[in-house]
């Protein structure tokens, strides 16, 4: 069980839970990360390039369009981004069709969430096209509603995904908890102004104010989001 926030009494469970919990996908629900390592690795090798832990860490939670013109830059390929990503799309593809694992307490939350009645959304930036497959371990029918990378206008790390998520949810995004597993995530979810909890997985993220830092997903309940929220809110 995750411990009640410092300082924050336990609340009753008649209490304000959350307005909605909106969920990150890659590297924060299942384990993609190193899918979308061994794609991009891929990509780059094909064009001439060597792909390192440290490029694809420095790609963690990007777009695939970023990390097309990164591959672009080391490379020195004269392939246009746009192909680039293509590629990037079909390597990740083959990649999670031989499935893709569940972070730990993964599954568990979003089953809670989904029988609590309050809102849930998937949010992330990988495109519309790739996402039902790649979160075929939780099912995207879980969801109320799902917002894909290419969906926005300004993908993470702007505030565009959250706040597409919690308009069509018609609640604050204020008093949305959002779980991220990487910078350029949390960086989105805070600029939407939701209550960010980082669950980190590839990366190293400091804890900061208004950021709640935790190992993993399990644990995770109502009553402990409920905390944060009223840690902020009151």
């Amino acid at each position: 069980m995750i411990a009640t926030p410092t300082g924050v009494t336990a609340p009753d469970p008649a209490e304000v839970v959350p307005r909605a919990v909106l969920l990150d996908m890659d590297g924060t629900l299942i384990d993609s990360e190193g899918l979308w390592r061994a794609a991009e690795r891929e990509v780059a090798a094909d064009l001439g390039g060597v792909w390192t832990d440290e490029d694809h860490q420095r790609n963690v939670g990007s777009a695939l369009v970023p990390v097309a013109r990164y591959i672009t830059e080391l490379t020195g390929t004269g392939a246009p981004p746009a192909e680039i990503a293509s590629r990037l799309r079909e390597a990740f593809r083959r990649q999670v069709a031989a499935g893709a694992e569940l972070r730990p307490g993964a599954k568990e939350l979003v089953a809670a969430v989904a029988g609590s009645g309050v809102p849930m959304a998937l949010v992330t930036s990988t495109e519309r096209s790739v996402l039902d497959a790649a979160i075929g371990g939780i099912g995207v029918e879980s969801f109320d509603l799902t917002v894909a990378g290419d969906e926005v206008e300004r993908n993470k790390p702007a505030p565009d995904p959250y706040l597409k998520a919690a308009r069509l949810l018609g609640v604050d995004p204020a008093r949305c908890v959002a779980f991220e597993d990487s910078a350029v995530g949390v960086a989105s979810a805070c600029a939407a102004g939701c209550v960010t909890v980082a669950v980190p997985n590839m990366v190293r993220i400091e804890e900061a104010d208004g950021l709640t830092v935790i190992e993993s997903l399990v644990g995770v309940d109502l009553e402990w989001m409920s905390a944060l929220v009223r840690a902020r809110h009151g």
